[in-house]
């Protein structure tokens, strides 16, 4: 890689997913710096090697200078719930941050932005299999403060030459050792699965059951953390000085909410009873993503595509964490 042992500013690097992009960072050989409020994050999950700023996105100019090669921003406000009751906060967070970030990128002379972004800007779409071409309409503030960030990019790219990738995710799962997903409150679904076989929760509830899917419930792409963490690395290199890269990033196979269930059963041992609940407002029957782009640009194929291993993964994480996490019903 051209950027081997570069100097690399990730941003919300103490949260689920930046920290397993930062730890990844550090065992290929590159320098890392932590930038992190901590609102989310955790700071044990800051991976040993990576020097840590406790700061918001605003801060970056206060840490970037030159020595800095690229930046992998991560950091961000991101659900989807209380973007519809409290905008603001996603439009300062997410929208003013990452300009105030792309700013001081500019004035530092850091020239490669990876941007963590959702399938979110999607909103409902009218396919089941979304590629990067699909028109991006998103129905909440959540979804649209990760699009405005991506228009942000792709104007810096065009008048300052800036190399940028933009990751749209899809659902992430899974855990690397001590670095998985603790939320509060928590809102998805494998996590809440398990925190039922944990006892925390007396059930699942399960919203929709007459989808036009194979057992009725809603099918989602999920993709693995670790394989998620391999994107952004091969990310780094995968644009042209002046372009704009977007790149959906899933497995390309749904699974449906019971058969995410019916994994975590397997992998627990525990009945796992469900409720039925309404639909959710907005809840499209099937969500999956066609990750070609990422596969001819970044050469990025996810290795850990089996659900059970998803789940068991979470599972040794989550049982690892039980003492110190919040209780739910």
């Amino acid at each position: 890689m051209s950027n081997l042992l570069g100097r690399i500013l990730v941003t919300g690097g103490a949260g689920y997913i930046g920290s397993v992009v930062a730890a990844r960072l550090i065992e290929t050989g590159y320098r890392v710096t932590v930038l992190d409020d901590l609102s989310t994050g955790f700071r044990e999950a800051v991976p040993a090697g990576a020097a840590f700023v406790e700061g918001r996105i605003q801060d970056a100019a206060e840490v970037l200078d030159s020595s800095y090669t690229a930046v992998m921003h991560l950091a961000a406000v991101a659900e989807v719930g209380e973007s519809m009751i409290n905008p603001e906060k996603y439009w300062d967070t997410n929208v003013l941050g990452s300009f105030a970030l792309i700013r001081a990128m500019r004035k530092a002379g850091v020239g490669t932005l990876v941007f963590s972004s959702t399938c979110a800007v999607y909103g409902e779409p009218a396919t089941a299999v979304i590629s990067e071409s699909t028109p991006t309409v998103p129905v909440n503030p959540y979804g649209a403060s990760k699009l405005a960030v991506d228009h942000m990019i792709a104007g810096e790219s065009a008048a300052h030459g800036l190399t940028a990738v933009s990751l749209r995710y899809f659902n992430v799962a899974g855990a690397v050792g001590s670095r998985g997903e603790r939320h509060d409150p928590e809102s998805h679904l494998i996590p809440l699965v398990l925190q039922v076989a944990q006892g925390r929760r007396e059930a699942i509830s399960v919203y929709g059951n007459d989808y036009a899917t194979p057992d009725g419930t809603c099918v989602r792409d999920y993709i693995h953390v670790a394989d998620l963490a391999e994107a952004h690395l091969l990310a780094l290199d995968a644009a042209l000085p002046g372009e704009h890269l977007v790149c959906n990033l899933g497995n390309g196979n749904g699974f449906s909410v019971r058969e995410v269930i019916a994994a975590a059963r397997k992998v627990t041992g525990h009945p796992l009873p469900e409720v039925a609940a309404p639909r959710r407002p907005g809840d499209p029957a099937t969500l999956v993503a066609s990750s070609a782009r990422a596969r001819e640009r970044l050469g990025w194929t996810p290795c850990r595509s089996d659900l059970s291993e998803m789940v068991l993964d979470a599972w040794n994480f989550a049982q690892g964490t039980a003492a110190s996490e919040p209780t739910g019903t």
